[in-house]
This record gives structure tokens, C-alpha cells and sequence, in this order.
């Protein structure tokens, strides 16, 4: 059974997400505030993902989101009240894999967490070793390698690195990356794609800057020096 973390400091939204993710035939467990929250995925590192609302007491959704991916890409979905743009796009610089606004249907987060955990289990090139010059991603394991140190990576920046490696020289769109990796039914723009896009090659360090290369006005293509070795 997999386990969802919960982490809201209003008991009723606890409980009614707690209920529905029970119901769907996932473990819940619940905090009602980002101290319990970090300390009950640091007890329990098997965790399949968290929902973190953004507004809570000791440490909000954001910081508890930026202390995860410290150390792990688990999927992380933010479910909040607050719908502005800078609080979206914060969410995903944080490393925020999802953006939920409430109030939200219980069935619709339930299919947003279905699909976050579908993505972060399959893909396309699932079970294959995908390598450029020192950069390995490996879609079985869902590990990126580079000059042979480990890379950690968010759900989104994997999936941006996959589908460019997938296909080198090949020029996605912004709306391409939308709609193949956030869904169609994503609120946010295409900005969302350039900061992860950013943040992806802020960590691949030079290799990121050398190979992704921006298509000013269209989207992004991965550029080699040869191809792939696999």
C-alpha cells in the first residue's frame, strides 16, 4: 500500500483527502503543520508522495517542499487556497510537481494524484538507459547519473530531461511540454516550463548549458556533439 502524506492545518480538509485516498486504496498519513509534515517523511522515506497545502503554522508547504528535495524527488503536489500566479510559479521553483487550488473536487485531486504517480512510474523509454556524452538517465530505475555522480531531480525536470533525450536536435514546444508532462487540464502557462527548464540545467551544471538549448519564441531542443551511445 502506498503511502500519501497529508499535510494541512485545517482538520476538515485532512480528513476528507484522508478519507478519499483510503477509499482509493493508499496508507494516509497526516500533519497539521510543515514541522510534523517534514519529520513524518523523514520517518517514513518509502513515502509515494505529499500534498502540502502552502499556509501552514511553523513551516509552510514551500519550505517543506524545498527541504524534500534536498534529498529526494518524491512526487509533491501543493493543494492551497491561494491561486496567484507568484504563489503558483513558487510552488514550482520549489520543486512542486502539481498545483491544486481548493476548494477542489476530492475526485479531481484524486485523478491528480493518480496521474502524478502514473508519471513518476512509467513514461515513455520506460526500462531503458538513455546516455549522452557523460549524462545517463536510466527510465527502469528513474535515476539520472552525470560524470557518474547521481543527479536529484524533481518529477517535471526528469520528464523534461527524458523527453529531450528521447529525441536529440528535435525542437518541443513550450505547449508540447504542457500538455505531454503537466496535462491538459494544467491552469498555468508556459513560463512554468522555462523555470523548470532553468532549473534543470542549474543543476546539470555545464553539461545542461552546453546541451539544452533554447528555440527563443518556440521551446527547447537537446543539442549533441554525437549521438547517443544508447
Amino acid at each position: 500500500m502506498k503511502k500519501i502524506i497529508v499535510a494541512d492545518d485545517e482538520e476538515l480538509i485532512r480528513r476528507l483527502v484522508s478519507d478519499y485516498l483510503t477509499a482509493e486504496g493508499y496508507e494516509a498519513l497526516t500533519a497539521d503543520d510543515g514541522d510534523t509534515a517534514l519529520r513524518l517523511y523523514q520517518e517514513n522515506p518509502d513515502t509515494a508522495l505529499l500534498i502540502l497545502d502552502i499556509m501552514m503554522p511553523n513551516m509552510d508547504g514551500w519550505e517543506v517542499c524545498r527541504r524534500v528535495r534536498e534529498t529526494s524527488d518524491v512526487p509533491i503536489i501543493m493543494l492551497t487556497a491561494r491561486s496567484q500566479e507568484y504563489d503558483q510559479l513558487t510552488s514550482f521553483d520549489a520543486g512542486a510537481d502539481d498545483y491544486v487550488t481548493k476548494p477542489c473536487s476530492p475526485s479531481v485531486l484524486m485523478k491528480r494524484v493518480a496521474a502524478v504517480l502514473r508519471r513518476r512510474e512509467g513514461g515513455v523509454n520506460n526500462s531503458k538507459v538513455l546516455s549522452i556524452d557523460e549524462l545517463k538517465l536510466d527510465s527502469f530505475a528513474h535515476e539520472v547519473w552525470l560524470e557518474g555522480r547521481s543527479i536529484s531531480l524533481t518529477l517535471k525536470e526528469y520528464s523534461i530531461l527524458q523527453k529531450l533525450l528521447s529525441a536529440p536536435g528535435r525542437v518541443f514546444t513550450r505547449e508540447q511540454m504542457l500538455d505531454d508532462i503537466w496535462g491538459f487540464d494544467f491552469e498555468g502557462d508556459v513560463r512554468t516550463v522555462d523555470s523548470h527548464v532553468a532549473r534543470l540545467r542549474t543543476k546539470l551544471g555545464n553539461w545542461g548549458v552546453n546541451h539544452i538549448k533554447t528555440i527563443y519564441g518556440t521551446g527547447y531542443k537537446l543539442e549533441v556533439t554525437r549521438d547517443a551511445a544508447q
